[in-house]
Order: C-alpha cells, then sequence, then structure tokens
C-alpha cells in the first residue's frame, strides 16, 4: 500500500488574520524595514565578502563579457609568435599547436593567471578552450582523469617578453599581472558555445522554446543547412518515414540526433557526444559505425555481434581476412607463431583501440600479411590491410617493426618468455592460447545479440548473460521474458576474461 504525505497549501499555512488585514500601510513598511535588518547581515555573511572575493565585485555575466573584449583585444594587437613566446616563458606551458591552440591558451593564462599543478596527481593542467584537464598519468596503464572548468590558480606575476611589454596592450595586460585583482574563476563557458543546430518536426517542445533555451546557452538555430552541427528530430521522425529536411542531412553528411541530445548536453553544462544520439547514420552508405563507448548500453549488446573479435585462438585466421576459404594458416618459424592481437584502453585520453596483425600462408601462393587497427566497435573507420611478400625474411621484419612500434617491445622476448614492460599509451598484447579453437553457430550468436538487446533484464546484464553463453557449450533460448539457459552435454568448463564483464 502506498502513503502519501499531505502538505498545506501555502494559503492554508499562512492565512493572514483579521488583526494583520487592518494594519497600516506605515506598519507595513517598518515591518518590512526591521525584516530586512534581521536577514542583511546573514546574507552579507554568507555571501558578501567571498562573492567579491572570488569575482572582484563582478558577475559571472560581466567577466564573461569582459574576458571576450580581452580576448578580441589580445589577437588584434598581439601576433602568433608573440603568443608562443609568453607561453615559453611562462613555465610549464606548451607553445606547440595549432595557432588558435596557442591563442586559447595563451588569452586564458593572461587573463586568469597561470594555472597551477593537478590536485589529482601534481602533473601540468591545460585548457583546451572549455576546461582545463590534467595531461599527466596515474601509472603506465592509465592517464589522469582529472577535468575542471575552475582550475587552481598560481598566485604569482606572470614574466611577458619585451615586445609584449612595449605593445599597445601592455596596460590591459598590466592590469591583470596583479593576482589580487584577477577573477579567480574561469568566465562561464555555455554548453553550446559555437553550435549551430537546425530543428526538424514534432518535438516534444515547440521550436520557440528550444530556440530560446539553445541561444540561452550559447547556441544557434538555423533553418538552413549551411554551417550547421546537427539536425534535431523526433525519434518518431524514422518510423513515419523521415521528411524532406532530414533526407537532405542524410545526403550531406549532417549528424540527425535525438531530441535528448540538446536535453542532456543542456542538464550535464558540456555538449554530449552525437554518436550516442544517432538517429539515420545506419541508413547512410557507409553504415552505422557508432563506437561502443558512444553508444547506448541497451544497443551495444546487438552491436557487438556484428562488432565482435573474430579471433579465436593463437592458429586461428581473422574472418575478415577471407583467407581461410583459400586454406591460408598462420604462419610459423622455429616455434614462433606469426600472429598477435593488442588492446589499448585509457579513459582518461578516451581511448579504447585495437589492432590485429597476422602472416598468413596459402597454398600455391606467396606469404600474405595482415594488419589492423581502429575503436573497438567503429569497424567502418578502422584502417585495414592485406599485403602478398614475395620474401618471408622481409615480411617477418615488418611485423617485428610493427610489434616494437605498437607495443614498445620486442617481439621474441614476448613470444618466447612473455617478458613484457607495459608502456604508456602503448598497445598491450592479448595472450592467447596455442590451439585451434573451432566455433559453430554463428547464427546462433547474433540471433543472442537480438535477443540480448530486446530482454526486459538490464542493459548490461543481458550482455553479461551474453558472455556466459558465448562459449558455445551453454544453451540458450529467450522466451519474451529473459533468457533460459541449459548446459549442453559432455560441454567441458569454459573461461571467460574478467575484463569482458567489467
Amino acid at each position: 500500500m502506498k502513503s502519501y504525505e499531505v502538505h498545506e497549501t501555502r494559503s492554508q499555512a499562512h492565512a493572514p488574520s483579521d488583526e494583520s488585514r487592518i494594519m497600516t500601510r506605515k506598519q507595513k513598511v517598518g515591518q518590512s524595514k526591521a525584516h530586512e535588518g534581521e536577514q542583511s547581515p546573514k546574507k552579507k555573511a554568507k555571501n558578501g565578502k567571498d562573492q567579491n572575493d572570488s569575482t572582484n565585485g563582478k558577475s559571472e555575466d560581466n567577466i564573461a563579457k569582459e574576458y571576450e573584449e580581452f580576448c578580441k583585444a589580445i589577437e588584434e594587437h598581439l601576433s602568433v609568435e608573440q603568443m608562443r613566446e609568453i607561453l615559453d616563458m611562462n613555465d610549464k606551458y606548451s607553445s606547440s599547436g595549432s595557432d588558435g591552440v596557442v591563442a586559447t591558451k595563451c588569452q586564458d593564462l593572461l587573463f586568469f593567471g597561470p594555472l597551477d599543478k593537478c590536485p589529482l596527481c601534481s602533473s601540468n593542467l591545460e585548457f583546451d578552450g572549455k576546461r582545463c584537464s590534467c595531461k599527466g598519468f596515474y601509472s603506465e596503464w592509465s592517464s589522469c582523469t582529472f577535468k575542471t572548468r575552475t582550475p587552481p590558480r598560481k598566485e604569482e606575476p606572470l614574466k611577458l617578453p619585451d615586445s609584449v611589454l612595449s605593445s599597445s596592450v601592455a596596460e590591459l595586460l598590466k592590469k591583470h599581472q596583479d593576482p589580487s585583482r584577477r577573477p579567480c574563476q574561469g568566465a562561464p563557458i555555455k554548453p553550446l558555445a559555437g553550435i549551430v543546430v537546425s530543428l526538424s518536426g514534432r518535438l516534444s517542445r515547440t521550436h520557440q522554446y528550444w530556440k530560446r533555451e539553445i541561444e540561452k546557452h550559447g547556441g544557434k538555430v538555423s533553418s538552413s543547412f549551411k554551417g550547421i552541427t546537427c539536425l534535431v528530430v523526433s525519434p518518431a521522425e524514422r518510423e513515419r518515414g523521415g521528411s524532406t529536411k532530414l533526407a537532405d542531412a542524410l545526403e550531406a553528411g549532417i549528424p540527425v540526433v535525438r531530441e535528448d541530445w540538446l536535453l542532456d548536453s543542456i542538464e550535464k553544462q558540456e555538449p554530449q557526444p552525437m554518436e550516442a544520439y544517432d538517429v539515420v547514420s545506419d541508413l547512410s552508405v557507409e553504415g552505422k559505425g557508432i563506437p561502443w563507448d558512444k553508444q547506448d548500453p541497451s544497443e551495444e549488446a546487438l552491436e557487438s555481434i556484428s562488432a565482435e573479435l573474430k579471433l579465436y585462438g593463437k592458429r586461428g585466421v581473422y574472418k575478415d581476412t577471407r583467407m581461410q576459404e583459400r586454406g591460408g594458416q598462420i604462419f610459423e618459424k622455429d616455434g614462433i607463431l606469426y600472429n598477435c592481437a593488442f588492446s589499448l584502453c585509457d579513459l582518461g585520453r578516451g581511448l579504447n583501440e585495437y589492432c590485429i596483425m597476422q602472416l598468413i600462408t596459402v597454398p600455391d601462393s606467396n606469404l600474405h600479411s595482415y594488419y589492423k587497427k581502429g575503436k573497438v566497435g567503429d569497424n567502418t573507420n578502422a584502417e585495414e590491410r592485406l599485403e602478398e611478400w614475395e620474401n618471408v625474411d622481409n615480411a617477418i621484419k615488418e611485423f617485428v617493426r610493427l610489434f616494437v612500434e605498437l607495443t614498445g617491445n620486442e617481439f621474441e622476448p614476448w613470444e618466447r618468455e612473455k617478458k613484457f614492460e607495459k608502456k604508456r599509451l602503448c598497445f598491450y598484447p592479448i595472450d592467447m592460447d596455442d590451439g585451434m579453437d573451432v566455433r559453430h553457430g554463428g547464427l546462433g550468436l547474433r540471433q543472442l545479440g537480438v535477443a540480448a538487446a530486446h530482454s526486459s533484464l538490464e542493459p548490461k546484464i543481458a550482455y553479461l548473460m551474453k558472455i556466459f553463453v558465448q562459449s558455445g557449450d551453454i544453451q540458450v533460448c529467450y522466451d519474451g521474458d529473459g533468457f533460459r539457459l541449459s548446459r549442453r552435454a559432455n560441454g567441458d568448463a569454459f573461461r571467460f576474461t574478467l575484463g569482458k564483464i567489467l
């Protein structure tokens, strides 16, 4: 049984008495002033001094406007070379990058002051135009994940070259030399700044409402396709067959996203990855190639089947090579099988990549080398090549060279003794059993993906069930409400990687 809590309405809880109704205007004014006098010291104690100290008595909107004018003055009166010189003179700042990147970092430095160290790992912070992120590492396995819009700043004056001190903006820069006069907080960054949106169809809220919201948060709305960032439509637009506007956007290669993208971008105060809100990219010529880290969990189970690693055992030829149809086998020499799979995952840098390398022998043909590298789940944009080699030694040298390039380690110590030292931002080889792992029932696995996608279970639980039955010795049936499992006869115990569950 549900319990309900009854709340008094404002009129009931504070009903005015007859006495208060006949109170004179003079008495009301006096009472109002007394009430203000009681509350104002509290407000000042809470907000007065702290707010003035953090923004020097200026509102965030005023700081944003001042920062915008400051940036324009810097761009007009300082060259990119002078900006690079300023970054070089101030410790821990990198002057590398494009002209736009250099200008952005320099403007932030001159207006708000030098960045302090990362509070998590004590490495250097770097401003990218919207937020500051750490470029350090926790270990060789992971980079630092610290990101903020209000970074710590050093209370010290800047170092400026003579050419800047003699320029027309010298007086403007001197105002920010004194740390006490700098705004302590960064200018508010609007989540849709620089984004141009076009709206189409019947959305959950009116186009006028979204126009106000988009402009309020820094974006713009356009009725044409020229220069737009994306087209926002209702999810039902596809079911209705799609409008002419949607078809034109698809033809022009413009991202078409659900209305939820606007809601989440505003709520989380930063633009969300459009791939996760995609509506129709699977209808384009290239097909749907959304990396797993950009997908909805509910779609991952089904999508993972088609992008699943098609590599079984150390002697298994990768399916996409189609060399197994010609009798292809993994090349072996001096007890070494030339077949490697690699993984690179770094949350701080947003990396989740894989790589496959194989040397394949084919009857009545030369040796072939296969190489594939890309984001996990983004098969469309993966780098892939299959080459034929007349000279076996040259093929082996190229294989070894690529191994060193990807991992920073030598090939033979890994293959013979499993000696390996993980390097920062380098791939790590996946250890595979030496044996032929023959699997059947590929269609069953695809059907399992469909079942996982339509299951009433939580998406992550459904995907976990898929992992369990993927080994082949457990049979799965989907009856509309969930999975029904049964163990195959004479099935050996199966193993799965813990990382797949995590």
